[in-house]
């Protein structure tokens, strides 16, 4: 009777002599249907790993191996693809789904989604920002809005003594959590690292008072910083009488008006955007007080966004070509899909 220390050894067989197409298929098996991992299969057919590697990826190539994953997430997977693809970004993360893509005209519905897609990025991009933050000194530009603001409230776990805050634009005229002073300090508080911030208006009342602020030496200290951070992460308004710029009172409502009808369908850091993706000439921009986007361009610019009325401001901006990655809801990421037609 053998002893149970026996039992411990694999039994091990040497198959190189088998054919190539005979072994490509048993070690496929083994390794996707029979669950061993390379080194179990190695073993278990006499080879070396590297040659189990080799074979499997050959049974790849040649189609005797067909990959299918059933799982909603792969949906999702095929999404971010796709509008990386088209917009040319060096990544896109979409959140799970949640059913909100048909929203149709129902205005209690286009609330909830907005807030529960708000929430979801701003998770993702905590998770993010926690990942470049763990790996040491760092500058960060952040805008303002309510996503960039559950982004702080998002972040947590994460200590980085050398990372620094900066804001990219002025503050809003009311107090507001998503207020850039109070996004930076957040921010900062959370990590332990620096908050810079610009302690005049966003928008200024006329282009001579913009730039006597733009010259006050905080001011152009904070900009300093600013146009030399390593990572950016932006958000994006829409140009409705629902947006911060007018529910704040920072324009009129006659410039909003106007700002549309020149072809306006958003701004992003005080410049505005046409839906190609084209800058549109306006006074707002020569009145904004904030780094002058196109002094970053190149750079690593993440855009955050969420929420299906932003959908039109999305497409602009990200068709411009400032941005590199975007951190987006899903439902908001299938409709962007869908106009981006096949990859």
């Amino acid at each position: 009777m053998k002893s149970d220390s026996s039992k411990s050894v694999p039994l091990t067989v040497n198959l190189a002599h088998e054919s190539d197409d005979s072994l490509i298929v048993r070690t496929a098996w083994l390794y996707y249907m029979a669950g061993l991992n390379q080194e179990e299969t190695a073993a278990r057919l006499g080879l070396h790993r590297t040659r189990v590697n080799r074979l499997l990826a050959e049974a790849r190539e040649r189609g005797l191996v067909s990959i299918t994953i059933q799982h909603d997430s792969a949906r999702e997977l095929q999404t971010e693809h796709d509008i990386a693809h088209y917009y040319g970004l060096d990544f896109c993360l979409a959140t799970p789904r949640i059913g909100f893509d048909d929203i149709g005209s129902n205005p209690s519905l286009a609330t909830a989604q907005g807030m529960i897609s708000r929430r979801a990025v701003g998770s993702a991009g905590a998770n993010f920002l926690r990942g470049k933050l763990s790996q040491g000194p760092i500058t960060v530009g952040v805008s303002w809005g309510r996503t960039i603001e559950q982004v702080a409230l998002h972040l947590s776990g994460v200590r980085n003594p050398e990372a620094r805050f900066v804001s990219l634009m002025g503050s809003l005229t009311r107090n507001s959590a998503s207020n850039p002073f109070e996004v930076v300090q957040a921010l900062a508080a959370r990590t332990g690292g620096e908050g810079h911030f610009l302690p005049v208006p966003f928008i200024a009342d006329s282009e001579a008072d913009r730039d006597v602020l733009m010259s006050q030496r905080t001011v152009a200290d904070a900009l300093s910083i600013a146009r030399t951070a390593d990572l950016y992460i932006v958000s994006i308004g829409e140009l409705t009488e629902h947006s911060s710029l007018r529910t704040q009172d920072m324009i009129t409502a006659e410039e909003l008006q106007t700002a549309r009808d020149s072809g306006a369908v958003c701004d992003t850091l005080g410049k505005l955007f046409a839906r190609d993706g084209r800058p549109i000439d306006h006074a707002i921009n020569s009145r904004a007080i904030a780094v002058d986007i196109e002094a970053i361009r190149g750079r690593d610019i993440v855009l955050l966004s969420g929420g299906l009325e932003k959908i039109d401001a999305i497409q602009a901006v990200l068709s411009s070509g400032l941005i590199r990655g975007l951190i987006i809801d899903g439902d908001t990421a299938q409709v962007l899909a869908r106009r981006c037609g096949p990859a």
